[in-house]
């Protein structure tokens, strides 16, 4: 391509010289170009023409769900890689969780008593849910 260029270029000022390829382009190639573009613009209403636009909508919402979806995991993912440069905060989230754990291990594992209640509120659920 550079031998192309180099070629057109003028030989007194080096400028590479604009042609207007609308002025240089036949009739001929207007008219197969205008009927190119009608048959390529035909065959895509005839295409649009078969779709059932009726089930347009549900495809649309399901295409809104995936990008949100998608648009909140960057979110997420950027906000836990934010708090993860900060240099004590993952660990104290850590600890949090931990003692979140305990406190909850401590109420309803402690004795026999509550995790027999435990036991009955999972079944509770699931019956509830799975059926």
């Amino acid at each position: 391509m550079s031998n192309a260029v180099s070629d057109l270029k003028d030989a007194v000022t080096g400028e590479t010289p604009v042609v207007d390829a609308a002025a240089s382009a036949s009739p001929e190639d207007t008219t197969s170009f205008a009927e190119r573009y009608s048959e390529v613009i035909g065959k895509v209403n005839e295409t649009l023409d078969k779709v059932d636009w009726n089930q347009m909508g549900r495809i649309g919402k399901i295409a809104g769900i995936f990008a949100a979806v998608i648009v909140a995991q960057i979110l997420i993912k950027g906000i836990l890689d934010t708090i993860n440069l900060l240099p004590i905060v993952p660990g104290l989230l850590e600890l949090l969780g931990l003692v979140v754990v305990g406190q909850w291990s401590w109420k309803n594992l402690t004795t026999s008593d509550k995790r027999n209640a435990l036991v009955q509120r999972i079944q509770s659920l699931r019956q509830e849910y799975l059926g």
